[in-house]
């Protein structure tokens, strides 16, 4: 017979761990800024990490997880812990931002397509008032960038250059041109997107 106890191990049962996320819930309802800190702290990695794989882009990722974020709080009263558990509440509200991050990127680059191509005499006259605006503030986004970033993105966009072309041609790193590319579209979309928010503001 064996007198020695068997080893055990403490493990947290999922049943408490369902309480603390009802808690953490209740919390957000009531608009607790403590409860949803510990939310953020919980599942702020998470979501970064969703957003990170399917844009490929920290600086968009990171947007999308602050976006996130404050439509969790703003939305909170929307929250129905009958329907879900708060972390898969979260992820829906992930994967929704998450979709409109592409939509916007589908949008900026066929702003850029289209900026790139010639366009014959009369023809801007033929366009939509908002496409119009919206070329205006691209072309004047890509002259604000710093001449490298702007140098890089030309060359992608108005060349149809790969990355790698882009090092081959310029003499600058690979990791460089991807660096310049990054960042240069992050301040696009910046740009673009603050001369969109004021136009609809006048």
């Amino acid at each position: 017979m064996n007198t020695h106890p068997r080893p055990t191990t403490t493990l947290v049962p999922p049943v408490e761990e369902t309480r603390c996320e009802e808690e953490l819930a209740r919390g957000l309802v009531r608009a607790d800024e403590e409860a949803f800190a510990a939310i953020y702290r919980r599942w702020g990695a998470l979501v970064h990490t969703m957003a990170t794989r399917s844009l490929g882009d920290t600086h968009e990722a990171e947007d999308v997880t602050q976006q996130v974020f404050i439509g969790a709080w703003r939305g909170r009263k929307g929250f129905r812990p009958e329907r879900g558990a708060l972390g898969a509440w979260l992820v829906g509200i992930t994967r929704r931002k998450i979709v409109d991050a592409l939509a916007a990127r589908a949008r900026r680059l066929s702003l850029v397509e289209s900026a790139a191509q010639d366009t014959a005499p009369g023809e801007p006259d033929q366009r939509a008032p908002d496409e119009v605006l919206d070329r205006v503030l691209l072309v004047d986004a890509l002259l604000r960038l710093p001449h490298a970033q702007r140098e890089v993105l030309c060359m992608a966009f108005y060349e149809d250059l790969t990355q790698a072309q882009i090092a081959e041609r310029t003499g600058l790193p690979l990791g460089t041109v991807k660096s310049h590319s990054r960042r240069g579209l992050h301040r696009l979309r910046t740009s673009v997107d603050q001369g969109v928010a004021r136009g609809t503001d006048m």
